[in-house]
């Protein structure tokens, strides 16, 4: 899970540094220009495989090709899904992280540390399994859900690191011309937060499209158990699981750019 950490001042240099650590794609970097960066050689040389395996081998690549499209559709659908939750769920806890109430500190503290420390497969198994002795919730739901709980804490600090770096003087500032802190944290600490947070939440939703691959525990056809299918029924198992990993190669992978070239446009911007 990528975390971002509020700026720090080195003191021999008096330069801010930013601590950023993710378990996404690597993200490459702006000075990456070369037709042979690693990120070039990585995202091409996965699909040149992809096309060499159809050709050459028809049967049984092609096959499995044909076979996997809707799973990589309930992918993105369950990918998307939770992040949306996860994104609105996580800036809740941020903003909880940050609050001068202690009852609603404490709440968000204990979530994100309680969340953090159990693993994301056992947050499935438990919504879906435990919690289905009490109430009956529908394979992709409980995903989405046990997605969403696991990814908003992670998110909740982003978010909290992000207004942390917020120089404080701004609220200060809008205080002093009237404004609520309220008022204050929509209009002028918030909007700057989006911009410095864009890129984790990038990194994040690349870690979740990963992680999405648990799902098909639950029996909801994403890209991984549609794999699994194939090879039950063909025992091709190297042959499908190969396809596989290539398909979410090139997904990370191209996922990974539009993040990097967002993170580029906004530094544009900001200059």
């Amino acid at each position: 899970m990528a975390e971002i950490r509020s700026p720090r001042r080195d003191s021999r240099s008096g330069r801010e540094t930013r601590i950023e650590v993710t378990d996404g794609a690597l993200i490459p970097g702006r000075g990456e220009k070369s037709a042979f960066s690693a990120w070039r050689i990585s995202f091409f040389g996965a699909l040149v495989l992809l096309v060499v395996l159809f050709v050459a081998k028809p049967h049984p690549y092609r096959d499995i090709m044909l076979f996997l499209p809707d799973g990589i559709l309930k992918t993105f659908e369950v990918t998307l899904m939770s992040i949306a939750c996860a994104v609105v769920l996580g800036l809740l806890t941020g903003l909880g992280r940050i609050s001068r109430i202690a009852i609603i500190n404490r709440v968000a503290t204990i979530y994100v540390e309680v969340v953090r420390g159990i693993p994301l497969l056992v947050q499935i198994f438990y919504i879906y399994y435990a919690l289905g002795k009490f109430i009956q919730v529908p394979d992709i739901f409980a995903a989405v859900i046990a997605m969403t709980v696991c990814y908003g804490a992670y998110l909740g600090e982003i978010f909290r690191a992000g207004i942390q770096s917020i120089n404080k003087g701004q609220m200060e500032a809008a205080i002093a011309l009237g404004l609520t802190r309220g008022q204050a944290l929509r209009r002028i600490i918030l909007p700057q937060t989006l911009k410095v947070v864009l890129p984790p939440l990038g990194n994040e939703f690349i870690a979740l499209l990963k992680d999405s691959s648990l799902v098909s525990i639950l029996a909801v056809s994403d890209l991984l158990r549609r794999g699994r299918e194939y090879a039950s029924k063909t025992f091709d198992y190297f042959e499908a699981f190969t396809v596989v990993a290539l398909v979410y190669l090139v997904m990370t992978l191209f996922f990974s750019r539009l993040v990097a070239l967002m993170e580029e446009r906004m530094n544009r911007r900001g200059r």
